[in-house]
């Protein structure tokens, strides 16, 4: 594995724990979007993984499990 594809893979892992650590708690907010969005276009495009963990915290919104704070 060379270093781009390591960086790559940190940050899916880093998504992975923001996004369970959001729905683990019922709440997202603004820090937290920031940080999210932030993380998963730092390499230029998304992957499949990163956008299957968005479109969770989409579903959850939608489904209202997910209250939005501090916004």
């Amino acid at each position: 594995m060379n270093h781009q594809e390591s960086r790559y893979k940190q940050s899916e892992l880093a998504i992975e724990e923001i996004v369970n650590r959001i729905i683990s708690s019922g709440k997202m907010s603004r820090q937290d979007h920031i940080l999210l969005t932030s993380i998963a276009v730092k390499n230029g495009e998304m992957s499949a993984e990163t956008r299957r963990h968005i479109n969770r915290i989409f579903d959850y919104i939608q489904t209202s499990r997910l209250k939005l704070v501090d916004w």
